[in-house]
């Protein structure tokens, strides 16, 4: 726990300067640890490196600039560290898929990645003389709240993510009895959205801090036996190969099991299905 606090501070840090030229030896310093711990615990926490999560979060706001604010391009990429318009349009194009023009017109923003937040009701994970012991349950609009919370940690796993349109979809699904939720007190460690008519799961998110304990596994096989028993084949979308904007997830679902299925674009952003036989 004494982790999270130290990690809490360094991300303090980053929020206050976001647009300066920050790296991790800067950044280390500021808090008095050295690169290499803070490296090896900030991405044990958070599942990102420092430099990913800067990366992100300059960008989010970079994005938030162009559609809320008159600022050029150039003085957008220069408040989010960048040196140049060609090296920022560089790196926005490959995580948006849209150049910073592009993304202004639209005037549609959403985050590759929120400011990093934890809270202190990790009540499983104080006892290290047992395995935590999780209860996968329906979820219902009492638990809105801490789903939102984790899907504000694990939105950089679902780009184009709008949260005010997701929140109604989400209550739909609620409804249908078609959310799981797996909870730790006060604190959401795993979420998922499934749709029995197409077999699909819809959404799978799970906390940072609670990875190693195979939660995803729980929900996805919670799912396939009680709730989708029927189903030949499930599905979930995620990044085609190669997406920078990819921290990881497209290897999550491939280590459940599931295999590569046909390139499809969601929401207007390019994805591949992946299926897995259950």
């Amino acid at each position: 726990m004494q982790d999270i606090e130290k990690i809490t501070h360094v991300i303090d840090y980053i929020e206050t300067h976001l647009s300066g030229r920050l790296c991790l030896s800067r950044i280390a310093g500021s808090q008095h640890f050295s690169p290499y711990y803070l490296h090896r615990t900030f991405s044990a926490l958070t599942g990102l490196t420092i430099h990913n999560y800067l990366r992100r979060r300059q960008l989010t706001e970079a994005a938030r600039l162009l559609t809320c604010s008159e600022k050029s391009i150039l003085e957008t990429a220069l408040s989010a560290g960048y040196e140049t318009q060609q090296s920022f349009t560089k790196v926005f194009t490959a995580l948006y898929k849209q150049t910073p023009l592009e993304f202004r017109k639209r005037r549609m923003f959403y985050p590759l990645q929120l400011p990093f937040e934890f809270n202190k009701n990790y009540s499983n994970l104080k006892n290290h003389n047992r395995i935590p012991a999780f209860t996968t349950q329906l979820a219902t609009e009492a638990d809105i709240p801490l789903w939102m919370d984790l899907v504000r940690l694990v939105i950089d796993g679902f780009p184009a993510l709008y949260e005010q349109e997701y929140r109604g979809v989400l209550k739909n699904y609620i409804y249908q009895r078609q959310a799981l939720i797996l909870k730790d007190s006060e604190t959401a460690a795993g979420i998922l959205l499934f749709s029995p008519s197409s077999g699909s799961i819809d959404f799978l998110g799970v906390h940072p801090l609670y990875r190693k304990y195979g939660i995803d596994r729980m929900l996805l096989d919670t799912t396939i036996r009680k709730l989708m028993p029927d189903r030949e084949y499930i599905s979930i979308s995620t990044y085609r190969e190669g997406d920078k904007a990819d921290t990881g997830h497209r290897g999550t679902v491939k280590a459940l099991g599931f295999t590569e299925s046909e390139l499809s674009v969601e929401f207007g952003y390019p994805t591949q299905k992946f299926l897995l036989h259950s």
